[in-house]
C-alpha cells in the first residue's frame, strides 16, 4: 500500500467501543515481527526508541533523530505507522505545523502531539496555549494530500501538572479544534477512561500499562475506547528479560534463563513476513 492507502486504513481503524491495537515498537525488528504477527497499525515510542540509543525515558530526542527512527519503521512495513512526537519539538504553535509536515514526508499516517512544555517550572502548557498548539497543527494535518490522524495528548494526570477534570476539559478543547483522536494516559481508573470517552465524539486512544493491564480489549470497548496502545511496555519487559537473565548470569553464573527464548527461526521467519513488500 502506498502511504495515502495507509493513512485511509489507520483512519478507518478507529471505531468507538470497537478498539484496535495499536502496537508499539521501538525498533525495525519489533516492528516487523508485530506486523507478521497480526498488528493493524504501528506506533512508535518515545521511551522505547530512547532506550535503544542508551538514553532515559525523557531524555530530549532530537526531532531529527525521531523523525529519521520514524522513517526507518514507516518504509520497514506495509502497514501504517503512527509516530510519538512528543510535544512536536517545539514550544511555538508555528514549530508544531512545521514538525507535522515532516512527519508525512518522512512516511507517518499520523503522530500524536502532547501538552508537556518539557519546562521543570511548568510540566503543562497553559489550556490556552495548549489549545492552540493543537489548532495549528490540525491544519497542518488537513493541508496533506492524504488522511493524516492527529492525536492530542493531555499528558498532565501523568506528569502530575493537573488532575482528570481539567484533562477532559483539555481532550474537549482539542476536539473542538478539529483533533481527531483525544489520549489522556495513566487516567486513574477504567471509570475515568469511560467518563473522557463519554465527554468527547472522537475516537479515545487508552494507554494499556501499568494498573490498565487487568484490562482486557473487551473491558475497554466497553469504556468506548477506540484506540489501545501500550507505550513503552513492550520496550520495558523487553529490558526486563534483560535485567532478570542477566543478572543471574552475571552474579551467579546461572544460564537457564537463556533457554527461555524465541527460536531463532522463528524470529527469521517473521522478520521476513513483516517486511515490507517490494
Amino acid at each position: 500500500m502506498d502511504q495515502s492507502d495507509k493513512a485511509s486504513v489507520f483512519r478507518e481503524l478507529h471505531q468507538p467501543g470497537n478498539p484496535f491495537i495499536m502496537a508499539n515498537a521501538h525498533d525495525v525488528g519489533s516492528a516487523k515481527v508485530l506486523a507478521a504477527m497480526g498488528a493493524h497499525a504501528i506506533g512508535t515510542t518515545s521511551a522505547g526508541f530512547a532506550f535503544t540509543v542508551g538514553e532515559p525515558d525523557g531524555a530530549i530526542v532530537t526531532r531529527d533523530a525521531m523523525l529519521d527512527h520514524c522513517e526507518d519503521l514507516a518504509r520497514a512495513i506495509d502497514i501504517g505507522v503512527s509516530g510519538d512526537l512528543e510535544n512536536g519539538y517545539a514550544d511555538d504553535p508555528a514549530g508544531v505545523a512545521e514538525c507535522i509536515e515532516l512527519a508525512a514526508e518522512v512516511g507517518l499516517v499520523g503522530c500524536s502531539i502532547e501538552d508537556s512544555s518539557f519546562d521543570p517550572a511548568k510540566p503543562a502548557y497553559d489550556f490556552d496555549v495548549a489549545v492552540e498548539r493543537i489548532r495549528v497543527a490540525v491544519e497542518a494535518a488537513e493541508d496533506l494530500p492524504f488522511e493524516f490522524t492527529l492525536c492530542a495528548r493531555a499528558d498532565g494526570v501523568m506528569i502530575g501538572a493537573y488532575d482528570v477534570e481539567e484533562a477532559i476539559a483539555r481532550c474537549q478543547a482539542f476536539e473542538e479544534v478539529g483533533a481527531h483522536v483525544v489520549y489522556a494516559p495513566v487516567l486513574p481508573t477504567i471509570e475515568d477512561v469511560a467518563r473522557l470517552c463519554s465527554s468527547v465524539s472522537i475516537p479515545v486512544n487508552v494507554l494499556c500499562a501499568g494498573a490498565m493491564t487487568k484490562y482486557s480489549r473487551d473491558d475497554f470497548a466497553k469504556a468506548g475506547v477506540a484506540r489501545i496502545s501500550v507505550g513503552s511496555a513492550l520496550a520495558s519487559v523487553t529490558h526486563k528479560a534483560i535485567l532478570d537473565i542477566g543478572q543471574a548470569m552475571l552474579d551467579e553464573g546461572d544460564f537457564t534463563g537463556l533457554a527461555r527464548g524465541a527460536s531463532g527461526r522463528r524470529i527469521n521467519e517473521l522478520l521476513k513476513d513483516g517486511s515490507a513488500k517490494p
